[in-house]
């Protein structure tokens, strides 16, 4: 029996089939959008989302016919999606129950480390703009954990500081951090560990120093 969305290429009993243009992509065919259309529809899901390995094989099916550097591209979207998996995870157990976001928690953080920072150094050591730091400080200040205030030698600079508040949510809310921080590498061993810390400071490192395009 020839599966819905697939019309036969080759004499009865052969399994060779091609999508039907008019039903394609189907769920049940064997050809790559009939498998991009299952991740999509639901196989290889968890929690109504697609899984690494369903993404990922979708991808290759896709891909495959181009010459391309397949590590690198496996090792960056990984990468990528494990900073968003992390991310979604701290803002959803460590931050919620102070309504900080991932954003707002950054920015606590980098003026927590440096103390008295001008607004543009905050902006970028936490790799936002200038006008999502402005919004993003403004909230902070209302519920009091920021100051912000202007430079002493230049009106068109400002600083910004850690509140008396501030600085006592951030010597609580750390440790509690750092705790998630443990659980999200606790699959690792010490030695993997060493290993992802030093390759992603190498990739830092080397982006800072190159202008960011492949030559």
């Amino acid at each position: 029996m020839t599966p819905r969305g697939t019309v036969p290429t080759e004499a009865p009993g052969s399994t060779s089939a091609t999508c039907d243009p008019r039903l394609c992509p189907c769920t049940d065919g064997s050809c790559t959008l009939s498998r991009v259309a299952r991740a999509l529809n639901g196989d290889g899901t968890s929690g109504g989302e697609r899984t690494l390995s369903a993404t990922e094989q979708a991808v290759t099916d896709r891909l495959a016919p181009m010459a391309l550097d397949m590590a690198a591209m496996a090792a960056v979207s990984n990468l990528y999606r494990a900073a968003g998996a992390i991310r979604n995870n701290f803002e959803r157990t460590v931050l919620a129950p102070h309504d900080l976001t991932w954003t707002g928690w950054v920015v606590l953080w980098v003026v927590w480390i440096w103390e008295d920072i001008e607004a543009r150094h905050v902006a970028a050591e936490a790799g936002i703009s200038k006008g999502t730091l402005t919004g993003v400080a403004g909230t902070l200040e209302r519920r009091g954990l920021l100051d912000r205030r202007t430079h002493p030698e230049d009106a068109r600079r400002q600083l910004i500081s850690l509140t008396a508040d501030g600085q006592a949510l951030m010597a609580e809310l750390f440790p509690l951090f750092n705790a998630q921080e443990a659980h999200v590498v606790a699959p690792l061993s010490a030695q993997e560990i060493q290993v992802l810390t030093t390759a992603l400071r190498k990739m830092v490192i080397a982006l800072e120093d190159s202008d960011g395009v492949a030559g």
